[in-house]
């Protein structure tokens, strides 16, 4: 018996067969978008802590750190490496918790934003110690339904050492799909080359605001239209 019952299929073919062009489009336009992207509100100064894709790090983030930086926020990355699930936080997320409890003693809570699998980590963190969280912004996350409406589920298992269908996942999926604690944005999109964006919204769920944007999985915190909704929401617009 699954999380879900109602599987939606994943993302259509020819979207993931051009996830690499569309993702190398998606930074290129970062130079006409410039006059918008610096447009944006300006920031108070809090805490946010980017958190990233499945086998990406900090690097992979730098580009939306620099530019919320800019904008005036105090942008951190995770400090935890590339991203393989629970063996990267802690089976119970010990190690994600220790580097949130630093930074949250020097400036109080944090706006979580995840990419992906950390959108997915983003909430369950958010579920366990709301205390240490301000805000949750998820960017392409697939936490609203089956892991297999994506087109890297098994590469997921191989890398990671986990089954989707094993009861420990399982109760972490339906505990990650429940209504957030605190204020959440799910930023998502139906032209997703590896997860359906059906998945990485929920219709109707308290508390959490849905936007679509138009972009291909690989490279989308790198989109201009990413980087404004999510200077945007930061601003409360």
């Amino acid at each position: 018996m699954t999380a879900y019952a109602l599987p939606v299929p994943a993302s259509r073919p020819r979207n993931w067969a051009v996830e690499p062009a569309r993702s190398i489009a998606g930074i290129v336009s970062l130079v006409g978008a410039r006059h918008s992207l610096l447009a944006a509100p300006k920031g108070d100064g809090r805490t946010v802590v980017t958190l990233p894709g499945l086998f990406t790090g900090d690097r992979s983030m730098f580009p939306m750190r620099r530019y919320l930086t800019w904008l005036g926020y105090h942008a951190e990355g995770w400090g935890l490496g590339a991203n393989f699930g629970a063996r990267t936080i802690g089976s119970d997320c010990e190690k994600l918790f220790a580097r949130l409890e630093t930074l949250v003693a020097e400036t109080g809570p944090v706006t979580l934003v995840g990419v992906s699998l950390g959108g997915i980590i983003a909430r369950l963190a958010a579920h366990r110690r709301p205390d240490l969280v301000r805000e949750v912004i998820t960017i392409a996350a697939p936490y609203a339904g089956d892991p297999r409406a994506t087109n890297v589920w098994r590469l997921f298992e191989w890398m990671t050492g986990e089954r989707i269908d094993g009861p420990a996942v399982q109760d972490r999926l339906r505990e990650i799909a429940r209504p957030l604690p605190v204020p959440a944005t799910a930023i998502w999109s139906a032209t997703d080359g590896i997860v359906n964006g059906l998945i990485c919204h929920a219709p109707g769920e308290p508390g959490c605001r849905s936007v679509e944007v138009v972009s291909s999985h690989m490279g989308v915190q790198h989109r201009p239209q990413v980087m404004l909704q999510v200077a945007k929401t930061l601003a409360g617009r």
